[in-house]
């Protein structure tokens, strides 16, 4: 084994797989900066130039681009409050509330070390532990799958806001938007409202965009100042801060790894759980875990070790036996047989140099992609000082664009702007967001494997299965301690909190109101439905309604308790005007966008705003206006090849 692992390491240090190597790097470290792009985008687009190549350039190309995507998409997370990937949606919850405080850099050092170790870590985990992991693979059936994302929605509903009530909600609620479109059992269209677009279902990245960019974006428009509510020169802490953060908390970087390994190693569930799992842990294995979503570097740290560590698990089993872990895995698969390399037990025999210059590609990359960032981090977290109004077009065009991406339909830009009316309303009335978006994603996965496992067993025999009785208690635990956790926060919290970070007790009642009307819509059919299509739906929306009840309750107390305290109980009309005339602007792009396309829309956007709302001169709108053409044109017109919208006016 130690020969295999030196031919390994050989194939990749020559020439050119190592050129492939770390150009793929270069590749991967765009594609997972830009909101809405990913390694999953990266990788198909990739493909077709590795058919002519030999297998080890063509191999490192493909998992350099892929193995960093979960590094830089840490930018996008700290700097806006936005998943630059499914992978990072646990980092926003202290991540950009670091950057708030100006300490985006120390967010950085952070990330990016833990990133590096994760990586490596998780590659060497991935060489140690091939011989070992078939039987826990094998293990798991449909059932264990079913209570791990019941256990993924748990930690994150409950451990996401400073609500259970409201977090368990929005879990219920995403789960509820996955159900749009085709059924997974049944074949039968559920709540697609008459329009064809919605017969697949709701595409992620527009809500996810829609729940996060946009409201973020509204703010900064607000505010009008700079990101980080702190003074650059009262910022003390850097990049050698997070750095010595990182090596501090050495045990839980290793827990992290661990996790992010071993859960990453489920195939088509890791990907979507284990940034969220690692962060569960963290605060649940914290003795002070009060500063959890509110800045705490170990909420950073947590979820990006254990997302770097991921890659190396999803490997696992798709080279050993033919088991795609995610998305990206099954066109890593396609090129390993395009390649002539079946994956199986021969990658373990025959093959075994092989597939140890994979796991030395996976290492390389992940090394190198953090050492960039690291020497980069300094001047990307001077965007945390730019003047927000100078920064609202360019974010708005990679915004719109990474939704457009989805299914470049003009669709996607209103799920994004209707999900970004949502989001907004839910962050003003303090219902956390990350819980809808992890629902929206495992959605498909819990039904197909529910279905799959009451039509092998009789009854609810498969619970009393010692691996899923784990799970439940690892729930119940979870749960339990969130609650416990919520109580004691505010016993220990006197004053109520003002300014940004405040609650609107109107803005929550009619949040959670919102959320009860989508219950009743979504439960009200289900009745009427064939038990394979309805079963559950029903199951989700009736706890959904309760909840929701019990909420509507809690917020109107709270809006009495108010009005005893003296305290206003409407929202502030300068935020919800500064939201409503963004909104104007927004519904503006797309009717432009309708009538003239995508590449004179979003310019003439930039170019407007920053002369309109920023009062620059003239010159500066045009100089954004030729920037974001060019944007536009190099990237999403001549590499990634984007379909654009056919105007009315242009054909």
């Amino acid at each position: 084994m130690f020969d295999a692992a030196l031919n390994g390491l050989a194939a990749v240090a020559a020439w050119p797989a190592i050129g492939y190597l770390f150009l793929g790097v270069l590749v991967g470290l765009w594609f997972g900066a830009v909101p809405g792009l990913s390694g999953l985008v990266g990788m198909a687009i990739l493909v077709p130039f590795t058919f002519t190549m030999e297998p080890a350039p063509a191999l490192a190309f493909l998992l350099g681009t892929f193995a960093v995507t979960t590094t830089s998409d840490t930018i996008a997370s700290v700097l806006l409050g936005i998943p630059g990937t499914a992978a990072s949606q646990a980092t926003i919850l202290d991540g950009y509330p670091m950057a708030m405080k100006g300490e985006a850099s120390r967010a950085f050092g952070a990330a990016f070390t833990v990133s590096a170790i994760g990586g490596l870590l998780g590659a060497v985990v991935l060489g140690l532990s091939i011989p070992l992991v078939q039987p826990l693979i094998l293990s798991f059936t449909q059932a264990e799958f079913f209570m791990l994302t019941l256990l993924g929605l748990a930690m994150v509903g409950a451990l996401s806001g400073n609500s259970v009530l409201l977090g368990l909600i929005a879990a219920l609620i995403g789960l509820g938007l996955s159900y749009v479109g085709y059924s997974e059992n049944g074949a039968l269209p559920r709540y697609w409202l008459g329009e064809t677009y919605l017969l697949e279902g709701l595409p992620l990245i527009p809500v996810v965009l829609g729940l996060f960019a946009l409201p973020e974006l509204i703010d900064l428009a607000a505010r009008g100042g700079t990101l980080s509510s702190v003074p650059r020169e009262r910022v003390s802490s850097g990049i050698a801060t997070g750095i010595a953060d990182a090596l501090r908390n050495w045990w839980l970087m290793l827990r992290s790894t661990a996790i992010g390994a071993y859960v990453g190693m489920l195939p088509g569930l890791g990907g979507s759980i284990v940034d969220w799992v690692a962060y569960g842990h963290a605060v649940q294995s914290s003795k002070n875990n009060e500063g959890f979503g509110k800045g705490d570097v170990r909420g950073v740290i947590a979820p990006e070790t254990a997302n770097n560590a991921m890659k190396g698990g999803a490997l696992i089993p798709t080279i050993a036996f033919g088991i795609p872990g995610s998305a990206a895995m099954a066109i890593l698969m396609s090129a390993l047989m395009i390649q002539g390399m079946t994956p199986g037990p021969e990658m373990l025999t025959t093959r075994l140099d092989f597939t140890f210059s994979l796991v030395w590609m996976l290492a390389i990359a992940n090394v190198a992609g953090a050492l960039i960032l690291l020497l980069l981090a300094r001047h990307i977290a001077k965007v945390t000082f730019i003047r927000g109004h100078l920064l609202v077009p360019v974010i708005v065009t990679f915004v719109f664009m990474g939704a457009w991406l989805a299914n470049t339909s003009i669709g996607d830009w209103v799920v994004l702007l209707v999900f970004g009316s949502v989001g907004y309303l839910m962050k003003r009335g303090g219902v956390p967001r990350p819980p809808m978006v992890l629902g929206l994603v495992i959605g498909p996965i819990m039904e197909n494997a529910l279905f799959i496992t009451n039509s092998v067993h009789d009854g609810l025999e498969w619970l009393a299965r010692p691996i899923c009785l784990v799970i439940a208690a690892l729930i119940a635990g979870s749960i339990v301690f969130a609650f416990l956790r919520q109580r004691r926060m505010r016993t220990q919290t006197k004053e109520p909190v003002r300014g940004r970070d405040a609650v609107d007790p109107t803005a929550s009642l009619l949040a959670v109101a919102l959320l009860l009307a989508a219950s009743i819509w979504g439960l009200a059919p289900t009745f009427t439905w064939p038990a394979d299509v309805g079963q559950i739906p029903m199951l989700t929306f009736i706890p959904a309604v309760g909840l929701s009840l019990i909420a509507v309750w809690s917020s109107v107390q709270a809006i009495r308790q108010a009005r005893t305290d003296g305290r206003s109980v409407f929202p502030s009309q300068s935020q919800w005007g500064h939201a409503g005339h963004l909104l104007l602007w927004w519904l503006g792009l797309l009717g432009v966008t309708i009538a003239a396309g995508q590449l004179i829309a979003l310019p003439a956007f930039a170019a407007l705003y920053v002369i309109l709302k920023s009062r620059q001169a003239w010159w500066t709108g045009a100089l954004y206006a030729a920037c974001a053409w060019a944007l536009l044109y190099g990237v999403f017109d001549r590499i990634v090849g984007v379909l654009w919208h056919p105007s009315l006016l242009f054909h």
